[in-house]
């Protein structure tokens, strides 16, 4: 494989962001690999994309981040097809009214969008090390903005608020994925840590992919004022993208929407609150991850 043409594994790509993420990079020419909970659905975006994008190199593998067990085995199946070039950790839990818990107990949100990645990236470190060009892109949100995380409660057992959770879940993300990087660089590791994050973007304005993105339009003049501070799925993948294999892009870096407070535009360097690059806060998350999934990234 050229290292113009990159394989690049893509978690949660049988819907939303992570479906626009893989066609766009199918149709620039890279290997796709879509690591999926559900079969049937990863064969319903494959058949989509090779319907928009013939020619296609795709594959699927079957993988649950909300199950530390499954993480591991789908890692492994992941690393026997080779090097990983890229690997998008894109998919997540959004939203929960009640608390509900992970195959291992944990709070689903902080446990799937946070822990599972955490246990992923640690599986597939060597096959990332192993490519000319690795890199993790992180999928942060806007969301983080408005919260802190609590290391005295990550699962949320004193009290539990659904939005807070997947607010505190994306920092966590974020904090994991700047920490991961400022790692990387103090062992001389070629590997690089990206966030990148979609705006404000919605299903419902989104190009339609039946049957893998089917919108529910709203009223059309509800709709035209939604484009005044969002945008589709398939515009939103786009710092995704370009964080995953654009020339130029640097570890530590955090891509968004170019536009007003980060809601829409094509993709831009844009800035992270101060405390998703609290030192402290990361070493701690990194221990209480490592310590919580039994795994954490080797680094050389």
């Amino acid at each position: 494989m050229s290292v113009d043409r990159r394989r690049v594994v893509i978690t949660g790509a049988t819907a939303g962001l992570g479906y626009f993420a893989a066609e766009r990079l199918a149709s620039q020419g890279h290997k796709v690999v879509l690591a999926a909970r559900d079969g049937e659905r990863a064969v319903r975006a494959v058949d989509t994309i090779i319907e928009r994008v013939p020619g296609a190199d795709l594959e699927t593998v079957e993988l649950d981040l909300a199950d530390l067990s499954s993480i591991r085995s789908g890692a492994a199946a992941i690393a026997a097809g080779g090097a990983v070039d890229v690997l998008l950790a894109n998919a997540g839990v959004v939203g929960s009214k009640r608390r509900q818990t992970t195959a291992d107990g944990f709070e689903s949100q902080f446990g799937t969008n946070h822990l599972g990645h955490f246990a992923l990236v640690s599986h597939l470190m060597p096959a990332i090390r192993s490519s000319t060009a690795g890199r993790i892109v992180h999928l942060g949100s806007i969301s983080h903005r408005w919260v802190r995380l609590d290391l005295d409660d990550p699962m949320m057992l004193s009290s539990y608020s659904s939005y807070v959770a997947y607010a505190r879940s994306k920092l966590a993300v974020m904090s994991f994925g700047f920490e991961l990087d400022r790692r990387l660089r103090e062992s001389g590791s070629p590997v690089v840590s990206v966030v990148a994050h979609p705006g404000f973007a919605w299903e419902s304005l989104s190009d339609p992919r039946p049957p893998v993105v089917v919108p529910r339009r709203p009223p059309a003049v509800v709709t035209s004022a939604m484009h005044t501070f969002s945008q589709g799925k398939e515009v939103g993948a786009e710092p995704l993208v370009h964080a995953a294999t654009a020339e130029g892009v640097r570890g530590g870096e955090y891509w968004g929407p170019a536009g007003w407070f980060q809601l829409t535009g094509g993709p831009a360097l844009v800035t992270a609150q101060k405390h998703a690059h609290d030192t402290d806060t990361a070493s701690r998350l990194w221990s209480e991850s490592a310590r919580l999934t039994s795994t954490q990234p080797a680094l050389l």
